[in-house]
């Protein structure tokens, strides 16, 4: 399974990547706007810088449009932006016309605000590279994101559909280990969730352990 990081922040990204288990990034204009990213130049210069960061890893890059043909020119233009650009377009009827056209012209998509397998459906059929289940809201209306993941994760393997599942809107690291177990292709969330893999109390101690005992060595 690849790790995504969710977040515009550079910083972030920086440290996942030195960590050395970094795949790609995800972000939405929400995330842009949380580090003050703003104006359409503004963007396209940090998507750039986001890439320079990865080192080959996707960058999903979303369109503020929510129109076939302005969804289009929008992503012709990101995807223009750097090689590693995913363009990133929501679960609606356009969208979905939208993500064939960029399929059919080499242009690669991430379907994103994904809740149900039926959609799921849709942006494979449509060619979706990514196609981005939100399972900490689905968790939030009182549903199983996960049993999501894994119900697209049964139909994409019997129906031999290519998209790879991007498990999105991940609250925590249990949700990352439940993502694994059932079949995500990738898992996008915040660097504490991906921290948070680290810990465990027996962990730190019998770390503290080993050190004590060292001392009397």
């Amino acid at each position: 399974m690849k790790f995504f990081i969710d977040t515009a922040n550079l910083a972030q990204i920086k440290e996942a990547h030195d960590l050395g288990i970094l795949d790609g990034v995800t972000t939405n204009p929400s995330l842009m706007a949380k580090e003050g990213i703003k104006g359409e130049a503004a963007i396209m210069k940090h998507y750039e810088a986001i890439c320079e960061v990865v080192e080959g890893g996707d960058v999903s890059a979303e369109v503020l449009s929510t129109d076939y043909a302005s969804m289009v020119e929008e992503g012709k233009k990101l995807a223009a932006i750097h090689p590693n650009i995913v363009v990133k377009v929501p679960m609606i009827k356009d969208g979905v016309k939208a993500i064939k056209w960029f399929t059919d012209n080499g242009i690669r998509t991430n379907c994103t605000l994904v809740f149900s397998a039926g959609q799921a459906i849709l942006a494979a059929k449509a060619g979706a590279s990514y196609v981005s289940p939100f399972i900490g809201r689905i968790d939030d209306g009182s549903w199983d994101g996960v049993e999501l993941i894994a119900q697209i994760a049964q139909i994409y393997s019997v129906q031999g559909f290519k998209t790879e599942i991007l498990a999105a809107s991940i609250r925590n690291a249990l949700h990352i280990v439940k993502c694994a177990e059932v079949g995500a292709d990738v898992c996008t969330c915040p660097l504490d969730s991906i921290l948070g893999l680290l810990k465990h109390p027996l962990t730190d101690i019998g770390l503290a352990k080993f050190l004590e005992d060292a001392k009397k060595m």
